[in-house]
């Protein structure tokens, strides 16, 4: 899986891009199918605690998910983030495929 990660208006410390990459990694575990990974990080300039944001686009074959979430830090909104993506990928995985030639007697 390929993992891009676009810190916005801030440089990203090394110990964060680590803690992204293997929180990226388990979600193989749940899909085996993912492409690539775009994670966009934010901070917002506002009096609010919460004011951390994350974007993470997941491309698998045929799909795209997108989640979006705010929180105190990065690591919280990563960690929230990958958890809503671990339900979409098993809910994606659990969905029947119904094959899409239909043969005629």
């Amino acid at each position: 899986m390929q993992v891009n990660i676009q810190a916005v208006n801030f440089n990203a410390e090394l110990k964060l891009l680590n803690f992204i990459e293997s929180r990226l990694d388990k979600l193989e575990l749940f899909y085996d199918r993912i492409v690539r990974t775009e994670v966009h990080l934010k901070v917002e300039n506002t009096s609010e605690k919460e004011n951390k944001i994350v974007e993470i686009k997941l491309h698998i074959p045929k799909d795209m998910f997108v989640v979006k979430k705010q929180c105190k830090s990065f690591e919280e909104a990563i960690d929230s983030a990958c958890s809503s993506l671990e339900r979409k990928l098993v809910k994606k995985k659990k969905k029947p495929r119904f094959q899409t030639s239909l043969k005629f007697l």
